[in-house]
C-alpha cells in the first residue's frame, strides 16, 4: 500500500526516533472489526489442511461463493510475488476447499519474495482464508496527524485502489484534505458531504458515513498517527467495505495500548534492530561500510548525505536520541562493532540536549571493552564539548576528533578508500 510520507502535497514528513509497530494484515482487520468497521469475513490457518478445513466453513457457513487466500507476510506486492516452493503469487481465488488446501501447503512454511521484501524472502506461517467480494468502485480514504494543522486530518480521494501519489501528482484536485477538530470529531454532515465527495451514491452514502465515522473512532482508540484504506470500496451487493487497511500507531502509546503492541510480529525484523530498540535505540541496517552513530533523525540523513557526498557509503542508521546514557552508547558501539561490513565508525552528535561529554564517556568504554581495531572519527559539537574533547584527547585511543562536519566525513571516508 502507499505511504502517505512519501507525497509531497498531501503531508510533510515529520522524522522521529520511533520503530515502528509492524501488524500483519489479519491483525490490522481485527481491529477493525473489534471498532464495528465493515471487512471481509475470513479465518486464519497455519497449514494445508487447515486452510482446506476454513474454506468449507466460510462457504459452507459464512455464505462466500469464492475464496481469496492470502499469504500473511509483512510487505506489500504479495499478489505478483513468487515463493521459494515455486508458486507464483500469494493472493489467490477458487471455490474448491482442496484446492486452497493444496495451495496454502505451497506456502506455509516457504519463502515470498516480493519487490519489497529482501531478496530472499520473507517466511510464510499462516494464510488468511477470506470471502472473496467483487468490488466495482474503489475510493482512498485516509486519516492521519499532521503537524501543519495541529491534529488529525481526513485525506480523501474517489480515485481509489491505486498509488495516492500518483493521484495527487495527475489530478492533486481529486484529493481532498479534510481536518477534523479533536474535540469535536466527525459530524455526521461532515461524513456524509465527505462521503458524496467520494462519488458514493444512494444508500451508499449513509454506509460510508458511517464507516468514515467508526474510522475514526478506531483511529482515537488505538491511538493512531494514520490509517489508510486502499481500497475504500463498493461491492457489487451495493456494500461499502474496509478491503485493506494500513495503520501506525504512536509509540508513546504502548503504556495503554499493551494489548496491541504484544501482537507485534518481529520475526521479519533484523535482530539488531531489536536488541537497539530494547536500549532505546533506533538502528536500521544499510549495506555501506561506514558505521553511523548519531541523534536524532535530522541529523542522520544530513551524516549519511554528506558522507554519499564524499563517496563513501553508510553501513546503517543508529539514532541515539536526546537522552542518551553512557550505557546506550556502549550498546551502540556493540551492535555497530558486529557488523561484519562495518570497515570505520562515525560519530557525528549536536549537543543541545544532549551531553556532549556523557557520548564521549560512553565511547571511550565501549573503546575498552571492545578493544576497538576500528578507525573512528568523532564529531562533537554544543553542551559540554569542551569537556568531552579533553576526554577524547586524553584518553590514549586513536580517534579523530574533528570540528567541522565536512572535514569529519571527508575523514571518515578515507579511512576505507
Amino acid at each position: 500500500m502507499a505511504s502517505l510520507l512519501r507525497t509531497r502535497n498531501l503531508i510533510r514528513p515529520v522524522l522521529s526516533q520511533v520503530r515502528s509497530l509492524n501488524l500483519q494484515e489479519y491483525q490490522s482487520k481485527g481491529l477493525m472489526g473489534k471498532y464495528g468497521v465493515t471487512i471481509q469475513p475470513f479465518l486464519m490457518a497455519s497449514s494445508g489442511e487447515e486452510a482446506s478445513e476454513q474454506a468449507k466453513v466460510m462457504l459452507t457457513e459464512k455464505g462466500a461463493e469464492e475464496i481469496v487466500l492470502k499469504a500473511q507476510i509483512l510487505a506489500g506486492g504479495r499478489g505478483k510475488g513468487t515463493f521459494s516452493s515455486g508458486l507464483k503469487g500469494g493472493v489467490k481465488l477458487s471455490t474448491n476447499p482442496s484446492e486452497i488446501g493444496d495451495l496454502t501447503s505451497q506456502m506455509i512454511g516457504y519463502n515470498l519474495v516480493t519487490k519489497q521484501t529482501k531478496p530472499e524472502g520473507s517466511p510464510v506461517r499462516n494464510v488468511m482464508v477470506a470471502k472473496a467480494l467483487n468490488i466495482v468502485k474503489e475510493t482512498y480514504l485516509a486519516i492521519v496527524l499532521d503537524r501543519g494543522y495541529g491534529g488529525p486530518v481526513i485525506i480523501a480521494s474517489p480515485d481509489g485502489g491505486v498509488d495516492i501519489e500518483e493521484v495527487a501528482e495527475r489530478t492533486p484536485e481529486r484529493v481532498h484534505k479534510i481536518p477534523v477538530d479533536i474535540f469535536d470529531g466527525i459530524s455526521e454532515d461532515a461524513a456524509l458531504d465527505l462521503a458524496r465527495k467520494l462519488e458514493f451514491e444512494g444508500d451508499a452514502v449513509t454506509q460510508a458515513a458511517g464507516e468514515i465515522k467508526k474510522l475514526y473512532e478506531l483511529f482515537l482508540g488505538v491511538d493512531a498517527t494514520q490509517v489508510e484504506v486502499n481500497p475504500f470500496g463498493l461491492t457489487d451487493n451495493n456494500e461499502v467495505v474496509c478491503f485493506d487497511a494500513k495503520i501506525n500507531f504512536d509509540d508513546n502509546s504502548q503504556f495503554r495500548q499493551k494489548e496491541i503492541f504484544g501482537m507485534e510480529d518481529t520475526s521479519e525484523s533484523d535482530p539488531r534492530e531489536l536488541e537497539a530498540a530494547e536500549s532505546d535505540l533506533n538502528y536500521i541496517a544499510m549495506d555501506g561500510n561506514i558505521a553511523c552513530l548519531v541523534n536524532g533523525a535530522g541529523l542522520a540523513m544530513a551524516t549519511m548525505d554528506i558522507i554519499q557526498l564524499h563517496g563513501g557509503s553508510p553501513a546503517n542508521f543508529l539514532d541515539v536520541g536526546g537522552k542518551v546514557q553512557e550505557e546506550q552508547v556502549e550498546k551502540a558501539f556493540n551492535i555497530l562493532t558486529r557488523d561484519p561490513a562495518v570497515k570505520a565508525i562515525f560519530v557525528n552528535i549536536f549537543g543541545g540536549i544532549v551531553d556532549c561529554k556523557v557520548i564521549a564517556s560512553g565511547i571511550i568504554s565501549a573503546c575498552q571493552k571492545t578493544s576497538l581495531e576500528l578507525p573512528l572519527v568523532v564529531r562533537l559539537k554544543g553542551s559540554n564539548m569542551d569537556a568531552a574533547r579533553d576526554l577524547l584527547a586524553s584518553s590514549g585511543l586513536k580517534i579523530q576528533a574533528i570540528d567541522q562536519l565536512n572535514d569529519a566525513a571527508e575523514a571518515v571516508v578515507k579511512c576505507v578508500m
